[in-house]
């Protein structure tokens, strides 16, 4: 074990820090005018939607009644936290976030209704629509969705207010902390993912999904709509044919028996079928893959992972999702774009996507360009204990073995009610991503953090998704109930540990250097500190070359920490604006 770099890392102090101003190019020319304006939900789209995002007013009070007079403009979906929003304010626990704005239309259809979606509000919020409170909510990583026709009328008016008690509380908050700073970072609040509405007609289809049986050469399509009722639902298939089934079941089963190839999808060659549904009136597209995540022997007989009933090794990076000047949020989703581009020509054919869920055209993205998702879980609970769960495990692993998540109180689980608002979440996380197909492994809990009874909810979330594998406890407190063995390995050469299921390395490497002009502060924190370019590339390629040769000796997957750089942490490989890539040759400012 490296020990210096070790006690370096583990008992980091948060002194003082001067905050670097960094902007993305992407947020250096954002159009308020048109933010984030793709379809913001490519898994059951329609024709249109209404995008919302753009400048709204805003007010941060001490009280909960609507403000008198508010305090100027935000540019939504951005937090008041982050740069892109123009107001660069943290929202505080005993505050309130108001958010207010006007929308016109020339006409109301008839017939229709018009649904008002959220993709994230952080944390807790109430909505208004023309003075009728519509709705209030609690989770500030998950989408809702609000049936306002009643209440709509030519001209409305939209109020949201929010309070976030971020990590004083048991509520799901990722990486987010008041206190920020190391591996911990700047809390954002409010409206964080696009705000939008469409009309659609007065029995429409409210959800889909989609499950495909590869091994069985079919696909399982269920069809949820407001009303139990449909005349005719049509599904049509456009891939190599067209596939046309006529039903007025909401259960529709595409049979491929008759196709003399299925087009697997991979990373390699990503093939999404395009996909139509007609029920009644209403009329959606979506799109599925045929793949199979499991687990099998290899040649040697060792458990591994299985891509469609083959061996398939999976080399991933971590990434938090966060930008130096949306925070959670891009300023385009052509930087996703160019951040998955730059994994797979790194080599990556998986992202572990960490203690964050992104918006939907981040899936998308991911399925259409090839590169499977390991998906986190929103952590939460109590304050966090370090010492137990971060410096004790690292440096004595054995105890690791001896800690019992039942034990609420050591995990900061006191709450049952925290308790069940985080099953309930979960349990939601996997209905709003199900239809992904680059999602192929949930992680239940990450290093312990608001870890309780893993066991109990890696059999809930099997029985709920039959079609992905589960790691219930990332980095260590492993119980044992995992399709994997999952360790995190940062001070100590990586073994490949034998055991019944497959062996990941699901975090190592955090090599750390230091851009000049790019890094947001002037602290440094990382896993092994590099003291110049050179030094890190060949740093990291000893260690990409020791991660081969441990191939052959059992590993079947591996997460290199990490993407890119956030806050204080520089281990990233590109800078934490996205301008540079520390593996390149680039100019020293």
């Amino acid at each position: 074990m490296n020990i210096g770099e070790a006690i370096k890392t583990l008992f980091y102090r948060k002194n003082n820090k001067i905050k670097n101003r960094l902007t993305t190019s992407y947020g250096e020319k954002i159009d308020p005018e048109h933010v984030l304006d793709e379809y913001p939900r490519p898994q059951l789209k329609r024709d249109s939607f209404i995008n919302l995002n753009g400048y709204w007013r805003y007010a941060i009070s001490d009280s909960k009644d609507r403000p008198q007079k508010f305090d100027g403009i935000i540019l939504v979906p951005y937090s008041p936290e982050s740069i892109l929003s123009g107001v660069e304010r943290q929202l505080k626990p005993l505050q309130y976030l108001f958010y207010e704005r006007y929308i016109d239309f020339d006409e109301i259809p008839q017939h229709k209704k018009l649904i008002l979606h959220f993709g994230a509000v952080d944390q807790k919020c109430s909505v208004w629509w023309n003075g009728r409170c519509v709705k209030n909510h609690t989770g500030g990583y998950l989408p809702f969705s609000i049936d306002v026709t009643e209440t709509v009328e030519k001209h409305n008016t939209l109020l949201v207010r929010v309070s976030d008690a971020t990590d004083m509380s048991y509520h799901a908050r990722g990486k987010q902390k008041l206190d920020s700073g190391g591996m911990f970072y700047t809390a954002q609040s409010g409206i964080w993912q696009t705000v939008w509405c469409e009309w659609v007609p007065d029995n429409y289809i409210t959800d889909i999904k989609i499950t495909p049986k590869l091994d069985e050469k079919k696909v399982i399509l269920k069809i949820y709509t407001r009303y139990p009722v449909i005349k005719k639902i049509t599904v049509s298939v456009l891939g190599i044919k067209i596939k046309e089934v006529h039903s007025n079941e909401k259960t529709v089963v595409i049979d491929f028996d008759d196709c003399t190839d299925i087009c697997e999808w991979t990373p390699e060659k990503p093939f999404l079928y395009n996909l139509y549904i007609e029920a009644g009136d209403d009329r959606v597209e979506s799109y599925f893959a045929m793949r199979k995540y499991s687990v099998g022997p290899d040649k040697n007989g060792h458990p591994c992972l299985y891509l469609n009933n083959h061996p398939y090794y999976m080399h991933g990076i971590l990434d938090q999702g966060y930008y130096s000047d949306g925070l959670m949020t891009p300023a385009s989703y052509d930087i996703i774009r160019e951040d998955i581009d730059a994994v797979k020509k790194l080599g990556f054919n998986m992202v572990r996507k960490h203690i964050k869920i992104e918006p939907l055209v981040y899936y998308y993205i991911c399925d259409v360009k090839g590169i499977i998702v390991w998906q986190d879980m929103v952590n939460g609970g109590g304050r966090y204990n370090i010492f137990l769960f971060t410096i004790l495990p690292t440096v004595i692993p054995a105890v690791r073995r001896f800690v019992d998540d039942r034990k609420y109180d050591i995990f900061g689980r006191n709450s049952y009610k925290g308790r069940r608002e985080w099953i309930t979440e979960c349990r939601d996380t996997i209905k709003h991503l199900y239809n992904c197909p680059c999602i192929g492994m949930w992680i239940l809990f990450n290093e312990g953090w608001g870890q309780f009874d893993s066991a109990k909810i890696t059999l809930m979330v099997k029985k709920m998704d039959r079609t992905r594998l589960v790691d219930s406890a990332s980095g260590w407190i492993d119980k044992g109930c995992s399709d994997v063995k999952s360790d995190h390995v940062y001070f100590e050469k990586i073994k490949v540990k034998r055991d019944k299921r497959p062996y990941v390395c699901s975090e190592y490497g955090g090599y750390a250097y230091y851009v000049k002009g790019h890094s947001y502060s002037d602290r440094i924190y990382g896993y092994k500190t590099c003291a110049s370019p050179w030094e890190f590339r060949m740093a990291y390629k000893r260690l990409q070359s020791e991660i081969e040769n441990l191939k052959e000796k059992g590993l079947v997957a591996d997460v290199y920490t990490q993407l890119s750089d956030v806050e204080d942490e520089v281990n990233g490989i590109l800078t934490y604006d996205r301008k540079i890539n520390k593996l390149d040759d680039y100019e020293e400012m």
